[in-house]
This record gives C-alpha cells, sequence and structure tokens, in this order.
C-alpha cells in the first residue's frame, strides 16, 4: 500500500497532521472505549466463574451492562464516539504510516488497515445499540458465529474456508499472546519519565492482558476448526461460550477466573495506553 501522491510540502504537512493533537485525542478516546469493554467482559467472565452466569460475557453483555447504569445512554454514546475514533486513528496509520521507525512500512500500514475496519465495524454496533436498535449488532456472540459459520459452510467449498479462517484466528490468538510476553507493547507506549514500579505494573497489565487475551482468540478459532473438521457449524464458539469452556476443563472455574481476571487487566491497560499513546 503506498502513499497517496501528493506535492513533497503537502505530505510533509500532512503527515505532521496525522501527528498532531487532533489523531493523538482520537487514540486516545479509542483506546480508553476499547479499555471499557475488555474490562466489562472480563467483570462478567468473574461472574460466570463464580456462579452468576445471567448476561453474555461478551461485546453484547458489555453493552447491556453499561445501559443499565445511571446515564447509560450517555456513556453508550461515548463509547461509540471513541471507537469512531480509534478507526479514524488507525486510517491515519494506513495513509501515513504508525509512530516507529518501521511505521511507514506495507505490513504496518496492512494491519493499521485491518485494525481500521475491525474498529469501525464495532463502533458501528455500539452506536447502533446506544441508537435504540435493541441488540449489540445482530445478538450474542455465540448466535453470530453459529450462523456465520452455517451460511459459510452452504457455500461450495464452505467447510474449507471456515477450516483456514480458525486457523488463522488461531494464529492471530498465538502472535497477540507472543507479542505480549515479548513486551511489543512498548512499541505503542511513551514510557519516558516513569520509574521502575510503574513498568512493572504496567508489565504486569501489559502480559496478563494480552496473554489471556490472545488465549480467547486462539480458543476460538480451535472451535472454528473443529467446526470445520466436524461439518457441524454448531461448534463454532463466540466469546461467551469460548470463555465459558475454560471452565470445562480439569480446572474448572479456576481457569475461567484466571482468563478473566487477564481481560480485566488488558482493559486496564488500554487505559495506559490512552494516557501514553506513542502516536
Amino acid at each position: 500500500m503506498n502513499t497517496p501522491a501528493l506535492p513533497p510540502d503537502t505530505a510533509v504537512r500532512a503527515r505532521r497532521a496525522a501527528r498532531g493533537p487532533a489523531t493523538e485525542g482520537a487514540a486516545r478516546a479509542g483506546l480508553a472505549a476499547r479499555g471499557v469493554i475488555h474490562l466489562l467482559i472480563g467483570v462478567l467472565a468473574l461472574r460466570i466463574a463464580f456462579g452468576d452466569g445471567h448476561r453474555q460475557a461478551d461485546r453484547g453483555g458489555a453493552l447491556d451492562e453499561l445501559s443499565d447504569k445511571p446515564l447509560g445512554a450517555l456513556l453508550l454514546w461515548a463509547l461509540g464516539a471513541g471507537l469512531v475514533g480509534m478507526a479514524l486513528w488507525r486510517l491515519s496509520e494506513t495513509v501515513f504510516g504508525a509512530a516507529g521507525e518501521d511505521g511507514r512500512t506495507a505490513r504496518k500500514r496492512a494491519l493499521a488497515a485491518a485494525r481500521c475496519v475491525f474498529s469501525s465495524v464495532v463502533a458501528f454496533q455500539v452506536l447502533a445499540f446506544a441508537a435504540g436498535s435493541g441488540s449489540s449488532g445482530g445478538g450474542s456472540s455465540d448466535r453470530q458465529s453459529r450462523d456465520v459459520t452455517a451460511r459459510v459452510m452452504a457455500v461450495p467449498a464452505g467447510r474449507w474456508a471456515v477450516g483456514v479462517a480458525g486457523a488463522a484466528v488461531v494464529v492471530v490468538g498465538v502472535v497477540i499472546a507472543v507479542r505480549a510476553l515479548r513486551r511489543r507493547y512498548r512499541e505503542e507506549l511513551r514510557t519516558g519519565g516513569l520509574g521502575r514500579p510503574a513498568r512493572r505494573l504496567i508489565d504486569v497489565a501489559g502480559i496478563g492482558g494480552g496473554t489471556a487475551l490472545g488465549a480467547v482468540v486462539a480458543a476460538a478459532g480451535v472451535f472454528a476448526v473443529r467446526a470445520a473438521v466436524d461439518y457441524d457449524p454448531g461448534r463454532a464458539k463466540g466469546m461467551d461460550d469460548t470463555l465459558r469452556s475454560f471452565a470445562d476443563t480439569p480446572f474448572g472455574p479456576w481457569l475461567l477466573a484466571c482468563v478473566a481476571a487477564g481481560l480485566v487487566l488488558s482493559g486496564l491497560f488500554s487505559f495506559v495506553l490512552a494516557s501514553r499513546p506513542r502516536v
């Protein structure tokens, strides 16, 4: 993906604008919004682990939880606006490149483009919910996963497509976890002026949150692969069923509690990023 052809002076000014206060504000708002969603999903998963599973531990459940709070409607609109900011920030990275020495490489631009599309979809779902659609993007993540899997499997070679997509999701989950363990999140964070205790706390949130998020994503991919192998769309699982599946292991609800705590850390780490983003 190449930078749009602009006169040199115009291109320089455009890149400077892309690093300006407006873009940084959009990044801060988006990261804070992501933090709210991850934090709420983690809290809902903790409730499931300790026997209170009446609400879905996914984005829809998080929005329902938020809407029940005082000024819930206002909070939902603010969340949607923050996610729009996230999408605009990722769009800026796609066009002008991200921060860092390799920020303008094709790989970084492609990653930013994928994040832009994902953030745009989530922002639309949240804003639709805030506008009174009555559902967060069409219902629970579990039902959506089964429905999408069934539709894809109904077309020629659909079974293979589901299997390949599931394997790709597994890879994404592993990459998320490995990046967290290698502390690659520091590339997105301004760490200047932070003392050693603060850095340690950030590492706890970054490693714990990224590892838990990667585990959940990878597990969802495994279920998609299993659905393809068994030729059974019902095997596919969304966020909620994937989280609940951790409680079905020999470790019982304690493993789910650990993963849920990790998602809470992921939310807290997003707040840290929002306070010190490298844009």
